[in-house]
C-alpha cells in the first residue's frame, strides 16, 4: 500500500515566469498534510488541487527567501477567511517570527487559528514525531540559512497472517494486541506464538526535499534512500559556474546526489525562468540517473 502522496503547487526558481508557480508542495500522509515551502499564490494553488485545509497542521519552510515563504500570510489570512480553526505549526529558520508575526497581528483576526513559528535548530535535528511519522531537517548550502527535510514512516507494524486467525478462531479484539508483539492464548490455554501469527511489516516509507542549495555531498547520508528525492536543478551544467556562484545546483549535479545516496526515484525542479522548456534539464539528469522525473504543477506522485 503506498502511504504518501506529493502533490506539487509550484516548482519555479525566484523570477516570476507564467509557466510555473513559486515554490511549494504538500506531502499526504494517513490524512494528514504537510506544506513544504510556500510561495505567492501558494493558497490559489492548494484549493485548485483539491486539498483539505482542515487536515494541515504543520508547514516547513526551508528559507527566507521570497519565492519560498512570500506566501504564508496570502495562505494564513484566507485559511481564516474560511474558518479553520486549531493550530499550524510553521517550522522555519528562527527569523520568521519577527517577520511574519507582525504581519499576523495587522491582517489576520487570530481568533479561531492559532499560528505558532517553530524555529529550525541549525543542526540536524528530529523536529517531528507522531509515532508514525518522523521528520528531520538538515542544513543545505545556499547564501542564507536554509534546511532540506525528511519525511520518514516509523514504527510500522507487522502484518496479521490471516488464515492463522482463522485457524486458531481469534477474536478481533486480540488483533491489536498481536500487532504490538503479544502472543495469543487459547481459551485451552494452549501459546500461539507472536511469530507465528504476523509476517514482517512492509518497508517504510520515505521523502526528502532539497531546495534551494548548490551542489554538496555533505548531503548525501541526509536523503540516503529515500523513495523520492526532490532536488533542485535551477540551471544546465553548461552553466555550472553560475549555479555555484549564485549557491543553487544544476541537473547533473542533482543526479549525482541521487545516484550516490540511491534512492529510488529523483524528482527535479525549482527551474530557471531561462528556460521555455525544461526538457533538456531532465535530459541531463538522465544521463546519471535514469529515474527521474520533471517537477510540474498539480502534478501528484503516490509511494
Amino acid at each position: 500500500m503506498k502511504e504518501f502522496e506529493l502533490t506539487i503547487l509550484g516548482c519555479s526558481s525566484a523570477k516570476p515566469t507564467p509557466r510555473h508557480h513559486p515554490s511549494s508542495q504538500v506531502l499526504s500522509y494517513r490524512g494528514k498534510l504537510f506544506m513544504i515551502d510556500c510561495g505567492e499564490g501558494t493558497q490559489q494553488q492548494f484549493y485548485r488541487y483539491g486539498l483539505n485545509h482542515n487536515r494541515l497542521g504543520h508547514i516547513f519552510i526551508s528559507h527566507l527567501h521570497g519565492d519560498h515563504c512570500f506566501g504564508l500570510i496570502g495562505f494564513i489570512s484566507t485559511l481564516e477567511l474560511h474558518q479553520r480553526t486549531g493550530e499550524i505549526v510553521v517550522h522555519a529558520p528562527a527569523d520568521l517570527e519577527s517577520l511574519l508575526r507582525p504581519q499576523i497581528d495587522y491582517y489576520c483576526g487570530g481568533e479561531t487559528l492559532n499560528i505558532r513559528i517553530e524555529p529550525l535548530p541549525p543542526k540536524a535535528s528530529e523536529i517531528y514525531n507522531d509515532g508514525t511519522l518522523r521528520v528531520t531537517s538538515f542544513p543545505l548550502k545556499h547564501r542564507v540559512p536554509t534546511f532540506g527535510f525528511r519525511f520518514e514512516e516509523i514504527n510500522k507494524p507487522p502484518h496479521i497472517i490471516k488464515e492463522r486467525v482463522d485457524r486458531y478462531n481469534i477474536p478481533l479484539r486480540e488483533l491489536p494486541q498481536i500487532k504490538e508483539g503479544a502472543d495469543y492464548i487459547t481459551p485451552d490455554g494452549e501459546v500461539i506464538t507472536n511469530a507465528e501469527l504476523v509476517s514482517p511489516p512492509t518497508p517504510s516509507a520515505s521523502y526528502a526535499y532539497c531546495s534551494d542549495t548548490k551542489f554538496s555531498r555533505t548531503i548525501v547520508p541526509y536523503v540516503k534512500g529515500v523513495n523520492l528525492l526532490y532536488h533542485e536543478a535551477t540551471y544546465l551544467n553548461d552553466m555550472e559556474k553560475t549555479a555555484k556562484k549564485r549557491y543553487h545546483a544544476t541537473a547533473l549535479q542533482a543526479a549525482t546526489i541521487a545516484k550516490e545516496a540511491e534512492v529510488g526515484e529523483l524528482l527535479i525542479g525549482h527551474f530557471s525562468s531561462r528556460y521555455k522548456d525544461e526538457a533538456p534539464l531532465l535530459n541531463e539528469a538522465k544521463q546519471e540517473f535514469f529515474n527521474t522525473r520533471l517537477a510540474n504543477e498539480g502534478m501528484k506522485i503516490r509511494f
